[in-house]
């Protein structure tokens, strides 16, 4: 039941994955899908998983949108973008959710419990704020070659 509650979260929130097939594979996929543009805290200080204490630290006032056991989630809405900042009971379990939207690609703010999805210009600003770690996450699909000009 759990599994299935968190599977259909996951399918809800933006630039998440449906589930992947088992095997060794697709774990090493995962695996290799993921990269850290920086593992080094701006600040020596990082945000907790809650969410509304991390939209406050900039400058948020959050809508929750998902109450669940595996995780919480809020929507930051400004005059110049959305983002979400996503909170976690356990690190599995925001891995598990990495995991998920690593078929998506596309940059994360992530720190202890919590990820910050925003566009990617607006991830080191939060950096500074929050500390955390930025990630690229790949995706499944081919990568772009470069163009000859």
């Amino acid at each position: 039941m759990r599994g299935a509650t968190l599977a259909a979260t996951l399918a809800i929130v933006p630039l998440t994955a449906a589930c992947s097939g088992g095997g060794d594979d697709a774990d090493t996929k995962r695996r290799q899908s993921k990269v850290s543009v920086s593992d080094a805290p701006a600040s020596g200080v990082v945000a907790p998983a809650k969410v509304e204490v991390i939209a406050s630290l900039i400058d948020c006032k959050p809508e929750i949108r998902i109450e669940a056991t595996e995780l919480r989630q809020g929507l930051c809405h400004t005059k110049q973008v959305d983002y979400l900042i996503t909170t976690f009971p356990t690190d599995e379990l925001k891995e598990t959710w990495l995991d998920s939207a690593s078929g998506y690609g596309g940059r994360y703010l992530v720190g202890t419990r919590w990820i910050v999805s925003a566009q990617p210009q607006m991830l080191a600003g939060f950096r500074d704020k929050l500390g955390g770690t930025i990630r690229e996450l790949r995706g499944f699909g081919p990568a772009a070659e470069p163009s000859a000009s």
